[in-house]
């Protein structure tokens, strides 16, 4: 499966727990929603994403990939520290040009 390269950004900086190069996926002004939760910018996302490492040590496999206009959703089998693990998850991303401007992860 060929993921647009911020989407495979995101996975493989995931996967390796780099925060740094995950960041570089996104817009300076992203919006990820998550668990009811919003975060917007680069500082927040950061956030977001190392307390949910920490809590959950997740590690997200991509399976699957379907484009909607301009939103590109993956779903992808989660596991880790949670009660449902494994879990597959769907992740909406919309795209501005090589970065990600808005994430959303649902069940």
């Amino acid at each position: 499966m060929q993921l647009p390269h911020p989407v495979q950004t995101y996975f493989d900086a995931d996967r390796r727990g780099d925060g740094a190069a995950l960041m570089t996926a996104f817009v300076a002004d992203a919006l990820v929603q998550d668990e009811g939760h919003s975060y917007q910018g680069h500082d927040q996302i950061e956030a977001w994403w190392r307390d949910a490492k920490q809590q959950y040590a997740h590690q997200a496999a991509p399976f699957d990939m379907k484009t909607e206009g301009d939103r590109i959703s993956v779903r992808a089998t989660v596991t880790g520290n949670f009660p449902s693990s494994p879990a597959a998850l769907t992740y909406h991303f919309v795209l501005i040009g090589d970065r990600i401007a808005e994430l959303e992860i649902l069940p």
